[in-house]
């Protein structure tokens, strides 16, 4: 993919079988739709604040639901989101598969899976999310302006929501 948000204009794209994004990708490139994600995955995996930061539009327009519970609105309030997992007595490892790459115009979103783990406090649990991502392109690259994450299996959402509290 392009990293001019130009090519987008001209209709829908959509893009499948893609490989799974880590965040461990060699090249990042937030001008690009994939890229953005890859600069997501590492920022969430590294628990880089800053870089999460720079990955998200920082305004109150943005949101997020996830499955601690709830819908976070506005930068302050998805940042605070972010903290207690990157610094909460558990590490949360996840990548993104089976997903597809949906642009048009100014906006693309990625549809698809997450898998991954959580480690801590002497217990380790297999996650598995159903993942939806909404990405705007603003000045010179591409940021982040809605997540919605949801688990579908109800034993497992409890046991992630009382590790990470």
């Amino acid at each position: 993919m392009n990293g001019s948000a130009g090519m987008y204009k001209r209709g829908m794209i959509s893009i499948r079988a893609l490989p799974p994004v880590t965040g461990c990708e060699d090249s990042v490139d937030p001008r690009d739709p994939f890229g953005a994600l890859c600069e997501f995955y590492r920022a969430f995996n590294g628990r880089d604040l800053a870089l999460m930061e720079r990955n998200w539009v920082t305004s109150e327009e943005v949101s997020m639901a996830h499955p601690l519970g709830g819908i976070r609105r506005g930068w302050p309030d998805i940042r605070e989101g972010y903290e207690h997992i990157f610094w909460g007595g558990a590490t949360v490892y996840v990548e993104f598969y089976d997903y597809s790459i949906h642009c048009c115009g100014e906006m693309f979103y990625a549809v698809g899976r997450e898998r991954g783990t959580l480690q801590g406090d002497n217990r380790s649990l297999e996650l598995k999310f159903r993942t939806s991502r909404i990405f705007r392109f603003t000045s010179d690259r591409w940021r982040q302006i809605h997540h919605h994450g949801s688990i579908e299996n109800p034993e497992l959402l409890l046991r992630y929501q009382a590790a990470i509290r």
